[in-house]
């Protein structure tokens, strides 16, 4: 594919951007346009949080915002979604009854606002710029509802990629009813693969495994973590929410204090279960030693790399279901060179093997957790031994731009046309 001016467009639509957690996201859409491609971004929601990183700053899609809250941009939505019925009145029927459908199904007044979105997003997009030729929705519930009203009533092919929450709290029938429709799926775990395999049983639509992967580039080390001595450093990254499994950390780390053992723990990241889990910890009697950043930029989280001794989550499967596929920060601290632990819930063994590349520990029991902490601090043979497996693992299956190739192929295949190979110059120079 040549310069992105001569090449057609892709219109992804996400449920916000910029989000500072969703870095691989815009990861990826910087590397797809390295590799040629045109994109335009129509996200849902303006980001929640005053700042980006820099990689979002280097990214030249065109961001349209849509229509947000049914209820204050009503006007906004209806208007051309009126003109939209009288120019494809058939389309807009089909979309009416899908949306009637799913609403038996869910109950969920949400599905008619991504109709309207929908209709938004054809009527002053699509049927304007004949350009967009496919559209990719980034997370399986409601940013690829919009994604499939509007292929629906625009006649452009989609596809969307499923994430972690998304598949695992959606609906069964109406994930498999999308799928049914997409051209093809892309999901970041081979766990996720699975599921949705099972789920789509009986429909050809292809489903990939792409891992996120991260920029390589950006985490050189410089601090030996071969050698640890007390206190030791703990670091945490992560939303504050039931999934990542905070409490059980914590009780952990209680147990550990109570043996006497000399350790900081730091967490930076924010979530709707803040002001508990902060309770949390002071009703445990840590603060003295466990320390709450809020959410950081990707050059301090780096920099809490540098100083710490160990990574450490406690994910688990939430009560509705939710879960982690593979957190992305365990990648990054793999290629930190910092030693993690976590659980076996989902997609975590893909990238901690246990005693082999970090350590895995059963979901929800502190005590095993506080005993596999100490160890992987004493233990200088283990460390050294994870340390390496987790680094050489991360270069082998983890590096964004091999991953995002791999995607392009397929958005180039959909498109029916050609991109540059996996090692040419636009991605080295990147």
């Amino acid at each position: 594919m040549n310069a992105a001016a001569s090449s057609p467009t892709l219109g992804y639509i996400l449920k916000g951007y910029p989000r500072i957690s969703e870095t691989f996201i815009s990861n990826e859409i910087l590397l797809l346009e390295r590799l040629g491609f045109r994109l335009q971004l129509f996200p849902m929601r303006h980001p929640r949080e005053p700042f980006s990183h820099d990689s979002v700053k280097q990214i030249k899609a065109r961001v349209n915002y849509l229509p947000t809250e049914l209820l204050l941009d009503f006007p906004r939505l209806l208007v051309p979604n009126i003109f939209l019925a009288a120019k494809r009145p058939n389309q807009f029927r089909q979309g009416l009854a899908l949306a009637g459908l799913r609403y038996k199904r869910n109950g969920n007044l949400a599905t008619f606002k991504h109709l309207l979105q929908a209709g938004f997003l054809t009527n002053c997009h699509l049927l304007r710029d004949y350009s967009l030729t496919h559209l990719h929705g980034h997370f399986a519930h409601s940013p690829t509802s919009v994604t499939m009203f509007a292929s629906l009533l625009s006649g452009r092919s989609f596809s969307f990629t499923a994430h972690a929450k998304d598949i695992y709290t959606s609906n069964p029938d109406q994930l498999r009813e999308k799928i049914k429709l997409a051209s093809f799926v892309v999901t970041c775990t081979n766990y996720n693969r699975h599921y949705l395999e099972q789920l789509a049983q009986g429909l050809d639509t292809p489903i990939y495994c792409i891992y996120h992967g991260i920029d390589l580039d950006l985490f050189t080390p410089t601090t030996d973590h071969t050698e640890s001595s007390p206190p030791y450093k703990l670091l945490s990254v992560a939303r504050m929410t039931e999934k990542k499994g905070l409490p059980t950390v914590y009780k952990a780390l209680r147990i550990l204090k109570d043996k006497g053992f000399q350790f900081s723990h730091t967490l930076i990241g924010d979530g709707d279960d803040r002001d508990k889990l902060l309770r949390f910890i002071t009703a445990l009697g840590l603060d003295d030693c466990c320390h709450w950043l809020g959410t950081r930029t990707h050059t301090e989280v780096l920099n809490q790399f540098e100083k710490s001794d160990l990574f450490v989550l406690g994910c688990e499967i939430a009560g509705n279901g939710d879960r982690d596929g593979i957190p992305n920060v365990l990648v990054e601290s793999l290629a930190m060179e910092v030693p993690a632990l976590s659980t076996t819930v989902s997609a975590i063994p893909e990238i901690l093997v246990d005693q082999k590349t970090g350590v895995t520990v059963q979901s929800g029991d502190a005590k095993i957790m506080a005993g596999a902490i100490e160890k992987i601090l004493v233990d200088k043979e283990l460390r050294k031994k994870v340390i390496q497996g987790g680094a050489e693992h991360t270069r082998r299956h983890f590096d964004n731009r091999s991953l995002t190739s791999e995607l392009g192929a397929i958005f180039a295949q959909q498109l029916g046309c050609k991109i540059p190979s996996p090692l040419s110059a636009s991605l080295q120079a990147s």
